[in-house]
């Protein structure tokens, strides 16, 4: 690993550890609340703290450092994708029950967890912003993409799909905003970790060690955790919630689990690539 490089290779360094740094400040955050509010049920929960704040712009953040790194093969058009999902989880808030969060008043109109009326209003300006902005990004990459002599297949396939969540979201958000505003944080974050899963797949099969070791276990690892959110939060929307009758803070921990090893991909991204002085455009 080399200190010096050209100024491309500093920039794609940077947004690098920015991502990492981003993690970091969500960590932090979470720990000040925790010391000075009380205990959270989850990261998510961020949301319904001082917190809010810190949440939602490293959540913002992510996004944009994911795509300022487009172009790094079939695994980077993944995190493109995932990059939709980030803005997702920062503006639909996860739905919390009585006690989740300490100090916050909650009151569902029905048995089982809610996102409060309150936050409502700022959901629907935060999706009309995002599909707004997302619809003008993708057209924005196709121009760019026509101008810089860079549309190949691959890029048009990714766009494709962009464009797909965007209009997708946006429906949804329009047609069924009960279950949008239900189901939203959990499908978009499922998503968002779920592709850095598949991502991560892709590099422990093509990297060399030690970096496939590294990928793996950050693939299984979250993919097994995944696995188990899925599990809780389900039982938890039915009315069982595992967290109350076992005492154990099972999706706080999940989350940490999936967000420490998406900073440890990261990490290893940062210190596999430092040299590399110009990802190549998906073909």
């Amino acid at each position: 690993m080399r200190l010096i490089g050209t100024s491309t290779q500093r920039t794609y360094r940077y947004v690098r550890i920015a991502i990492v740094g981003a993690v970091v400040l969500l960590l932090v955050s979470l720990a000040a609340v925790v010391v000075s509010d009380g205990p959270v049920s989850s990261i998510s929960a961020m949301y319904y703290t001082p917190a809010r704040g810190v949440f939602t712009g490293a959540l913002f953040a992510i996004a944009l450092a994911l795509i300022a790194l487009s172009g790094h093969s079939v695994e980077q058009a993944l995190l493109d994708v995932a990059a939709l999902f980030a803005p997702l989880i920062a503006i639909v808030p996860t739905p919390i029950l009585a006690g989740d969060v300490a100090g916050y008043a909650v009151t569902c109109p029905t048995p089982g967890p809610c996102v409060p009326a309150g936050e409502l209003p700022a959901v629907q300006n935060g999706m009309l912003s995002l599909a707004v902005v997302g619809a003008l990004g993708v057209m924005t990459a196709l121009v760019l993409a026509r101008v810089q002599a860079t549309l190949s297949t691959g890029v048009a396939v990714t766009l494709v799909v962009a464009a797909a969540i965007v209009v997708g979201t946006a429906a949804w958000a329009l047609l069924g905003p009960a279950s949008f505003v239900a189901l939203g944080h959990l499908v978009a974050t499922g998503a968002f970790f779920g592709i850095v899963a598949v991502v991560s797949t892709i590099a422990a099969i093509t990297s060399a060690a030690p970096w496939r070791g590294v990928y793996r276990v950050v693939a299984i690892g979250i993919a097994v955790v995944l696995v188990g959110l899925v599990v809780v939060l389900a039982l938890r929307l039915g009315g069982m919630d595992l967290v109350a009758v076992t005492g154990i803070p099972l999706v706080l921990l999940g989350e940490l689990a999936v967000v420490v090893l998406f900073a440890v991909y990261w990490v290893a991204q940062t210190a596999q690539f430092w040299d590399d002085a110009n990802p190549a455009i998906l073909r």
